[in-house]
Protein backbone atom coordinates (compact mmCIF):
# COMPACT_ATOMS: atom_id res chain seq x y z
CA UNK A 1 0.00 0.00 0.00
CA UNK A 2 2.85 2.28 0.61
CA UNK A 3 4.21 2.02 -2.71
CA UNK A 4 1.12 2.39 -4.10
CA UNK A 5 0.25 5.95 -2.40
CA UNK A 6 3.80 6.60 -3.11
CA UNK A 7 3.83 6.28 -7.17
CA UNK A 8 0.38 8.12 -6.83
CA UNK A 9 2.35 11.31 -5.29
CA UNK A 10 4.73 11.14 -7.75
CA UNK A 11 1.63 11.28 -10.67
CA UNK A 12 1.06 7.82 -11.58
CA UNK A 13 -2.39 6.89 -13.01
CA UNK A 14 -4.07 5.66 -9.70
CA UNK A 15 -5.65 2.49 -11.71
CA UNK A 16 -1.88 1.36 -13.26
CA UNK A 17 -0.27 1.34 -9.76
CA UNK A 18 -3.45 -0.59 -8.36
CA UNK A 19 -3.19 -3.14 -11.38
CA UNK A 20 0.41 -3.27 -10.90
CA UNK A 21 0.54 -3.85 -6.98
CA UNK A 22 -2.79 -5.81 -7.32
CA UNK A 23 -4.51 -3.48 -4.76
CA UNK A 24 -8.52 -3.32 -5.09
CA UNK A 25 -10.22 0.52 -5.33
CA UNK A 26 -11.43 -0.38 -2.44
CA UNK A 27 -8.93 -1.33 -0.15
CA UNK A 28 -6.61 1.87 -1.32
CA UNK A 29 -9.39 4.40 -0.80
CA UNK A 30 -10.64 2.73 2.48
CA UNK A 31 -6.84 3.30 3.41
CA UNK A 32 -6.62 6.44 2.08
CA UNK A 33 -9.49 7.79 4.64
CA UNK A 34 -8.60 5.40 7.61
CA UNK A 35 -4.93 5.10 7.51
CA UNK A 36 -4.89 3.93 11.43
CA UNK A 37 -7.63 1.81 11.29
CA UNK A 38 -7.52 -2.00 12.16
CA UNK A 39 -6.24 -3.86 9.34
CA UNK A 40 -8.53 -7.29 9.82
CA UNK A 41 -9.62 -7.99 6.32
CA UNK A 42 -8.42 -11.10 4.47
CA UNK A 43 -6.12 -9.07 2.14
CA UNK A 44 -4.75 -6.94 4.83
CA UNK A 45 -8.07 -4.13 3.59
CA UNK A 46 -10.70 -2.53 5.67
CA UNK A 47 -12.69 -5.17 7.91
CA UNK A 48 -15.36 -7.06 7.19
CA UNK A 49 -18.46 -5.49 9.19
CA UNK A 50 -20.18 -8.71 10.77
CA UNK A 51 -23.25 -7.63 9.96
CA UNK A 52 -26.41 -7.43 7.30
CA UNK A 53 -29.73 -5.65 7.32
CA UNK A 54 -32.77 -6.30 6.40
CA UNK A 55 -34.99 -3.78 4.12
CA UNK A 56 -36.60 -2.70 7.53
CA UNK A 57 -33.40 -1.74 9.50
CA UNK A 58 -33.22 -4.62 11.31
CA UNK A 59 -29.31 -5.83 11.95
CA UNK A 60 -28.28 -9.57 11.13
CA UNK A 61 -25.15 -11.00 12.55
CA UNK A 62 -23.06 -12.93 10.16
CA UNK A 63 -23.36 -15.68 12.07
CA UNK A 64 -27.68 -15.14 12.37
CA UNK A 65 -26.81 -14.95 7.87
CA UNK A 66 -25.19 -18.89 8.28
CA UNK A 67 -27.87 -20.27 10.23
CA UNK A 68 -30.37 -18.94 7.71
CA UNK A 69 -28.01 -20.30 5.02
CA UNK A 70 -28.30 -23.79 6.90
CA UNK A 71 -31.53 -23.76 7.29
CA UNK A 72 -32.06 -23.47 3.46
CA UNK A 73 -29.65 -26.23 2.67
CA UNK A 74 -30.59 -28.57 5.27
CA UNK A 75 -33.79 -27.62 6.32
CA UNK A 76 -35.90 -26.62 3.05
CA UNK A 77 -33.11 -28.65 1.02
CA UNK A 78 -32.24 -26.27 -1.44
CA UNK A 79 -29.53 -27.23 -3.59
CA UNK A 80 -28.71 -24.01 -4.61
CA UNK A 81 -25.52 -22.55 -5.17
CA UNK A 82 -24.42 -19.00 -3.49
CA UNK A 83 -25.69 -16.68 -6.26
CA UNK A 84 -29.16 -18.33 -5.93
CA UNK A 85 -29.24 -18.26 -2.22
CA UNK A 86 -28.07 -14.57 -2.26
CA UNK A 87 -31.57 -14.28 -4.17
CA UNK A 88 -33.55 -16.48 -1.82
CA UNK A 89 -31.92 -14.69 1.44
CA UNK A 90 -33.31 -11.38 -0.18
CA UNK A 91 -36.36 -12.49 -0.84
CA UNK A 92 -37.64 -14.63 2.01
CA UNK A 93 -36.02 -12.83 4.61
CA UNK A 94 -35.45 -8.94 2.85
CA UNK A 95 -32.11 -9.01 4.09
CA UNK A 96 -29.70 -6.02 1.81
CA UNK A 97 -26.70 -8.50 0.93
CA UNK A 98 -23.96 -9.12 -2.08
CA UNK A 99 -23.01 -12.21 -3.71
CA UNK A 100 -19.15 -11.80 -2.36
CA UNK A 101 -20.94 -11.73 1.27
CA UNK A 102 -22.57 -14.99 1.00
CA UNK A 103 -20.15 -16.53 -0.69
CA UNK A 104 -17.79 -16.26 1.59
CA UNK A 105 -20.02 -17.13 4.26
CA UNK A 106 -20.68 -20.16 2.05
CA UNK A 107 -16.86 -20.64 2.51
CA UNK A 108 -16.25 -20.56 5.43
CA UNK A 109 -19.64 -22.97 6.05
CA UNK A 110 -17.68 -25.46 3.73
CA UNK A 111 -21.22 -25.59 1.56
CA UNK A 112 -20.08 -24.08 -1.79
CA UNK A 113 -21.19 -26.28 -4.91
CA UNK A 114 -18.53 -27.60 -6.46
CA UNK A 115 -17.58 -26.16 -10.00
CA UNK A 116 -18.83 -28.13 -12.74
CA UNK A 117 -15.87 -29.47 -14.71
CA UNK A 118 -15.78 -28.26 -18.77
CA UNK A 119 -14.83 -31.42 -20.63
CA UNK A 120 -13.64 -30.82 -24.56
CA UNK A 121 -15.65 -31.09 -27.07
CA UNK A 122 -16.48 -33.69 -29.39
CA UNK A 123 -15.15 -31.90 -32.32
CA UNK A 124 -12.02 -30.13 -31.84
CA UNK A 125 -12.09 -26.98 -33.79
CA UNK A 126 -9.84 -27.04 -36.55
CA UNK A 127 -8.43 -23.74 -38.51
CA UNK A 128 -8.78 -22.79 -41.47
CA UNK A 129 -5.66 -23.42 -43.55
CA UNK A 130 -4.45 -22.13 -46.79
CA UNK A 131 -5.64 -24.33 -49.34
CA UNK A 132 -5.04 -24.67 -53.30
CA UNK A 133 -8.35 -25.41 -54.87
CA UNK A 134 -8.31 -27.30 -58.62
CA UNK A 135 -11.76 -28.38 -59.06
CA UNK A 136 -15.49 -28.67 -58.15
CA UNK A 137 -16.65 -30.52 -54.57
CA UNK A 138 -13.06 -29.60 -53.05
CA UNK A 139 -13.87 -26.89 -50.74
CA UNK A 140 -17.36 -25.51 -50.15
CA UNK A 141 -18.36 -22.61 -47.96
CA UNK A 142 -21.52 -21.62 -46.04
CA UNK A 143 -22.44 -19.23 -43.77
CA UNK A 144 -26.11 -17.44 -42.46
CA UNK A 145 -27.58 -14.45 -43.53
CA UNK A 146 -30.69 -12.60 -42.11
CA UNK A 147 -33.44 -11.10 -43.56
CA UNK A 148 -36.28 -9.22 -42.45
CA UNK A 149 -39.74 -9.25 -42.92
CA UNK A 150 -41.38 -6.18 -42.06
CA UNK A 151 -45.26 -7.18 -42.52
CA UNK A 152 -44.83 -9.98 -39.74
CA UNK A 153 -42.25 -7.45 -37.87
CA UNK A 154 -39.27 -10.95 -37.68
CA UNK A 155 -36.75 -11.86 -39.44
CA UNK A 156 -35.67 -15.13 -41.74
CA UNK A 157 -32.52 -16.80 -42.30
CA UNK A 158 -30.98 -18.18 -45.31
CA UNK A 159 -27.93 -20.39 -45.31
CA UNK A 160 -25.95 -20.81 -48.33
CA UNK A 161 -24.14 -23.99 -49.43
CA UNK A 162 -21.36 -22.59 -52.16
CA UNK A 163 -19.05 -24.45 -54.15
CA UNK A 164 -15.90 -22.15 -54.00
CA UNK A 165 -14.20 -23.50 -57.38
CA UNK A 166 -17.52 -23.17 -59.61
CA UNK A 167 -19.26 -20.23 -57.56
CA UNK A 168 -22.26 -22.26 -57.10
CA UNK A 169 -24.84 -22.01 -54.51
CA UNK A 170 -25.29 -25.85 -54.29
CA UNK A 171 -28.17 -26.37 -51.73
CA UNK A 172 -29.72 -23.51 -49.42
CA UNK A 173 -32.03 -23.46 -45.62
CA UNK A 174 -34.19 -20.86 -45.86
CA UNK A 175 -36.44 -20.40 -42.59
CA UNK A 176 -37.50 -18.65 -39.19
CA UNK A 177 -34.70 -20.22 -37.52
CA UNK A 178 -31.44 -22.08 -38.34
CA UNK A 179 -30.34 -24.63 -35.96
CA UNK A 180 -27.53 -26.84 -35.86
CA UNK A 181 -30.23 -29.93 -37.57
CA UNK A 182 -31.23 -27.39 -39.93
CA UNK A 183 -27.82 -26.92 -41.33
CA UNK A 184 -26.72 -29.98 -41.14
CA UNK A 185 -29.59 -30.69 -43.89
CA UNK A 186 -29.03 -28.46 -45.67
CA UNK A 187 -25.07 -30.02 -46.35
CA UNK A 188 -26.57 -33.33 -46.50
CA UNK A 189 -28.57 -32.07 -49.15
CA UNK A 190 -25.92 -30.20 -50.95
CA UNK A 191 -23.84 -33.65 -50.74
CA UNK A 192 -27.04 -35.75 -52.59
CA UNK A 193 -27.19 -32.91 -55.34
CA UNK A 194 -23.22 -33.21 -55.81
CA UNK A 195 -23.89 -37.12 -55.65
CA UNK A 196 -20.97 -37.25 -52.97
CA UNK A 197 -20.05 -40.73 -51.67
CA UNK A 198 -17.81 -40.55 -48.03
CA UNK A 199 -14.03 -41.60 -48.82
CA UNK A 200 -14.48 -40.61 -52.57
CA UNK A 201 -12.75 -37.65 -52.90
CA UNK A 202 -11.81 -35.32 -49.85
CA UNK A 203 -13.73 -32.70 -48.89
CA UNK A 204 -13.61 -29.46 -46.84
CA UNK A 205 -16.27 -27.24 -45.86
CA UNK A 206 -15.01 -23.96 -44.12
CA UNK A 207 -17.19 -21.80 -41.87
CA UNK A 208 -16.94 -19.02 -39.39
CA UNK A 209 -17.57 -20.04 -35.51
CA UNK A 210 -21.62 -19.41 -35.53
CA UNK A 211 -23.77 -21.37 -33.24
CA UNK A 212 -24.83 -23.48 -35.88
CA UNK A 213 -21.71 -25.06 -37.37
CA UNK A 214 -20.33 -25.58 -33.66
CA UNK A 215 -23.34 -27.75 -33.16
CA UNK A 216 -23.06 -31.15 -32.77
CA UNK A 217 -25.05 -31.69 -35.46
CA UNK A 218 -23.37 -30.07 -37.80
CA UNK A 219 -20.58 -31.87 -36.88
CA UNK A 220 -22.11 -35.25 -36.85
CA UNK A 221 -23.28 -34.54 -40.27
CA UNK A 222 -19.54 -33.99 -41.50
CA UNK A 223 -18.27 -36.49 -39.64
CA UNK A 224 -20.56 -39.05 -41.09
CA UNK A 225 -20.02 -38.45 -44.56
CA UNK A 226 -16.16 -38.09 -44.18
CA UNK A 227 -15.80 -34.10 -44.47
CA UNK A 228 -13.52 -32.37 -43.08
CA UNK A 229 -15.21 -28.92 -41.19
CA UNK A 230 -12.70 -26.63 -41.10
CA UNK A 231 -13.00 -22.60 -38.64
CA UNK A 232 -12.36 -19.39 -39.70
CA UNK A 233 -10.37 -16.94 -37.28
CA UNK A 234 -13.01 -14.69 -34.96
CA UNK A 235 -12.89 -11.38 -37.67
CA UNK A 236 -11.64 -12.95 -40.32
CA UNK A 237 -14.49 -12.79 -43.18
CA UNK A 238 -12.07 -12.86 -46.17
CA UNK A 239 -11.41 -16.62 -44.81
CA UNK A 240 -14.98 -17.03 -46.21
CA UNK A 241 -14.69 -14.48 -49.36
CA UNK A 242 -16.66 -16.31 -51.75
CA UNK A 243 -19.74 -16.70 -49.75
CA UNK A 244 -19.67 -13.11 -47.95
CA UNK A 245 -19.49 -12.05 -52.10
CA UNK A 246 -22.92 -14.02 -52.50
CA UNK A 247 -24.54 -12.65 -49.59
CA UNK A 248 -23.58 -9.06 -50.29
CA UNK A 249 -25.07 -9.74 -54.18
CA UNK A 250 -27.98 -11.47 -52.48
CA UNK A 251 -28.78 -8.25 -49.90
CA UNK A 252 -28.03 -5.65 -53.02
CA UNK A 253 -29.81 -7.30 -55.73
CA UNK A 254 -32.39 -9.19 -53.58
CA UNK A 255 -33.47 -8.48 -50.25
CA UNK A 256 -32.62 -4.78 -50.37
CA UNK A 257 -35.41 -4.39 -53.18
CA UNK A 258 -38.57 -5.36 -51.87
CA UNK A 259 -40.55 -4.90 -48.29
CA UNK A 260 -41.64 -8.27 -47.60
CA UNK A 261 -45.63 -8.50 -46.04
CA UNK A 262 -44.69 -12.68 -45.03
CA UNK A 263 -42.56 -14.79 -45.07
CA UNK A 264 -43.88 -16.74 -48.00
CA UNK A 265 -42.92 -13.59 -49.89
CA UNK A 266 -39.38 -13.40 -48.68
CA UNK A 267 -38.85 -17.22 -49.28
CA UNK A 268 -40.54 -17.16 -52.90
CA UNK A 269 -37.91 -14.31 -53.60
CA UNK A 270 -34.86 -15.59 -52.20
CA UNK A 271 -35.26 -18.96 -54.31
CA UNK A 272 -36.20 -17.20 -57.62
CA UNK A 273 -32.73 -14.96 -56.85
CA UNK A 274 -30.58 -18.62 -56.55
CA UNK A 275 -32.14 -19.66 -59.34
CA UNK A 276 -30.97 -16.46 -61.03
CA UNK A 277 -27.73 -16.58 -59.56
CA UNK A 278 -26.76 -20.28 -60.18
CA UNK A 279 -28.42 -20.41 -64.12
CA UNK A 280 -28.29 -17.04 -65.35
CA UNK A 281 -25.95 -14.28 -63.97
CA UNK A 282 -22.79 -14.18 -65.57
CA UNK A 283 -19.35 -13.82 -63.75
CA UNK A 284 -16.48 -12.22 -65.01
CA UNK A 285 -13.72 -14.81 -62.80
CA UNK A 286 -15.50 -17.80 -64.47
CA UNK A 287 -15.56 -16.69 -68.11
CA UNK A 288 -17.85 -14.41 -68.11
CA UNK A 289 -20.26 -17.86 -67.95
CA UNK A 290 -23.12 -18.60 -65.15
CA UNK A 291 -21.98 -20.81 -62.08
CA UNK A 292 -24.35 -23.78 -63.61
CA UNK A 293 -22.24 -23.30 -67.02
CA UNK A 294 -19.33 -23.65 -65.56
CA UNK A 295 -19.69 -26.47 -63.27
CA UNK A 296 -21.20 -28.00 -66.46
CA UNK A 297 -17.47 -27.37 -68.80
CA UNK A 298 -15.57 -28.82 -65.50
CA UNK A 299 -17.61 -31.69 -65.36
CA UNK A 300 -16.72 -32.25 -68.96
CA UNK A 301 -13.47 -31.04 -68.94
CA UNK A 302 -14.10 -28.28 -71.34
CA UNK A 303 -12.94 -25.28 -69.19
CA UNK A 304 -10.09 -23.33 -69.16
CA UNK A 305 -9.40 -23.51 -65.59
CA UNK A 306 -7.02 -22.18 -63.08
CA UNK A 307 -6.34 -22.72 -59.56
CA UNK A 308 -7.73 -20.73 -56.50
CA UNK A 309 -5.14 -19.93 -53.81
CA UNK A 310 -6.82 -18.97 -50.29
Amino acid sequence: MAIARKWVRRGAPVAFVLRIVKVSRTTYYWRRQHPDGPRIGRNGGRPTPGVSKTTTGQEVTDEGVKALLQSAIEGDGYCYGYRKLTHWLRREHKLIINEKKVYRLCREMGILRPQRKRTAPRYPRRAAANRVVTGVNQLWETDIKYGYVAGEKRFFFVQAILDVYDRMVVDYHIGLSCTGAEAARALQGALAKRQFRPGESPMVVRTDNGPQFVSTDFNNACAEFEIEHEYIPTKTPNKIAHIESFHSLLQEECLSRYEFETFTDAYLAVVAYIDYYNHRRIHGSLGYRTPSEYHEACERKTARTSPIKL
